[in-house]
């Protein structure tokens, strides 16, 4: 009897199990119930957004109870433009991006910044350039992007050193790096994390000497690449703001940890399949420096000093038109 009884009742169980499982208020559900919000990266898929790509794919976001789309960046791609345009809800954008925007009466806020240090340096063969000081950048053809940070930090560093444009030459950079193999041009602006490490194994296979300019050694510091919100996010949807920020912060202290090494290069190769093994692990060698130099300073710390002298430099050389005071726009998000 019982088991004619269990019989009949089966059928209502499983519809019940069904129903739920795909009721869309169902907290069974989980994936249903995860806030959807959308990431616009400032780069490509490689080592520089190996904390964003390994929050996501060790569940970090997921643990905050957030679906992150993550998408993939690049010189056509900007981040801030789609913040304005609803089209995603956090970006990542260089200081000069965010400071030009706010000039321009964009309502962006920076929520952390990832890179302590600024992976932009210029690599030079030794033996045709001998650097020791500013001055010595005098006479030389030095590679430049004109429109990128990197124009910005070169026109600084010839004004310290009293040089102007006509004292050098510069050349325009593309993506190509033949006139860099050919010797046309021996100062090449690249980052220090991820091209830099492929040229060094082409020179170092050719044995060629080579060096980096780093110009935070001359006095230079200009913010890299940080996290950005609307101002409209933060003061609308707060919990999810300190929700995404405190994921992620976490998931690059995770990919950036020497002990988790082979399971973020793993990670990577997911979505970076071209690079060797060797050139992965000396990219996360390097990238630890940048993004967490010292152990008593958080990852995605902002450095307010370091943002105050970016706007001054663009300010000298008149690419804002006067002061934005960035540190008003600065929101760091409490300890995570």
């Amino acid at each position: 009897m019982k088991k004619i009884q269990m019989q009949k009742a089966f059928p209502v169980i499983l519809l019940t199990i069904m129903l739920i499982v795909s009721f869309p208020g169902s907290r069974i559900g989980t994936a249903e119930a995860a806030e959807k919000v959308s990431y616009r990266l400032k780069w490509l898929f490689n080592m520089s957004v190996a904390g964003d790509i390994y929050a996501d794919v060790h569940q970090f976001f997921a643990r905050q109870g957030l679906k992150v789309t993550i998408k993939e960046g690049g010189p056509e791609r900007d981040a801030i433009r789609e913040l304005e345009l609803g089209r995603a809800q956090f970006g990542v954008a260089s200081a000069d991006q965010v400071i030009r925007a706010v000039s321009k009466g964009a309502t962006v806020v920076v929520i952390a910044q990832l890179f302590q240090v600024n992976p932009l340096q210029w690599m030079y063969r030794t033996d045709r350039m001998k650097i020791e000081r500013l001055g010595d950048l005098k006479g030389h053809t030095l590679g430049v992007t004109f429109g990128g940070n990197d124009e910005a930090i070169l026109k600084t560093l010839l004004a310290k050193a009293n040089l102007t444009e006509n004292d050098v030459t510069l050349f325009s950079v593309r993506y190509d790096y033949t006139p860099f193999f050919k010797k046309k041009v021996n100062f090449w602006p690249v980052y220090r994390n991820t091209q830099a490490v492929f040229l060094g194994q082409k020179l170092r296979q050719a044995g060629e000497d080579f060096a980096f300019f780093n110009p935070a050694d001359h006095g230079v510091r200009f913010v890299a690449n940080s996290v950005v919100t609307s101002k409209t996010m933060l003061e609308k949807r707060p919990d999810t703001v300190r929700k995404f920020t405190v994921a992620l912060l976490r998931g690059w202290q995770a990919a950036m940890d020497q002990a988790n090494a082979q399971k973020t290069i793993k990670t990577l190769q997911q979505y970076d399949r071209d690079s060797t093994l060797e050139t992965l692990q000396e990219q996360l060698d390097i990238t630890r420096r940048l993004i967490h130099p010292k152990a008593s300073i958080p990852v995605g710390e902002i450095d307010v000093a370091a943002w105050k002298q970016t706007e001054k430099i663009m300010l000298d050389q008149r690419q804002i038109p006067g002061p934005v005071n960035v540190e008003r726009y600065l929101k760091a998000i409490p300890e995570y």
